[in-house]
C-alpha cells in the first residue's frame, strides 16, 4: 500500500466530503449478483484512490438508496490485500462504534483482511 495515499485518507478523518452513490442500499453488485448492498456505497467526486478509479465510500446512517451524499469521514478500512481502502462517511453530527461499522459493512469486507482506522 502507497503510504502517502493512506495519509491522504487519514488525513480526511472529520472532513466533509461529498460525492456519488453508484450502488445504492437494495442494489446488486454489478459482478457478484447474490450480493446485495445493505448500505449507501459510492466514491469522493474529484478523490482518486490507487485502483485509478474516485475512492470507495461506505455511506451508513441513512436507511433508503441516495444518489447522491455529503456527510463527515469518520473511518478508514484499511484493507491489507487490496490496492484500495475505504472510507466510512457518516451524515454530519452521526457516528458509529468500529463494532457497528465493521457489522454494516461486512457483506463486503469479510472477503478482505482489514482494520479499522480512527
Amino acid at each position: 500500500m502507497d503510504q502517502n495515499y493512506r495519509e491522504t485518507l487519514r488525513k480526511l478523518i472529520a472532513q466533509e466530503v461529498s460525492g456519488t452513490i453508484d450502488r445504492p442500499l437494495g442494489s446488486h453488485h454489478p459482478n457478484f449478483y447474490d450480493t446485495i448492498y445493505p448500505v449507501n456505497y459510492g466514491y469522493v467526486d474529484g478523490l482518486f484512490a490507487p485502483d485509478g478509479e474516485e475512492q470507495d465510500v461506505y455511506f451508513l446512517g441513512v436507511d433508503e438508496p441516495l444518489a447522491i451524499f455529503k456527510g463527515t469521514v469518520i473511518a478508514i478500512v484499511e484493507r491489507k490485500d487490496d490496492v484500495e481502502d475505504k472510507l466510512v462517511v457518516v451524515p454530519t453530527g452521526l457516528d458509529f462504534s468500529n463494532e457497528e461499522i465493521e457489522e454494516m459493512i461486512q457483506f463486503q469486507e469479510k472477503y478482505f483482511r482489514h482494520s479499522i482506522y480512527r
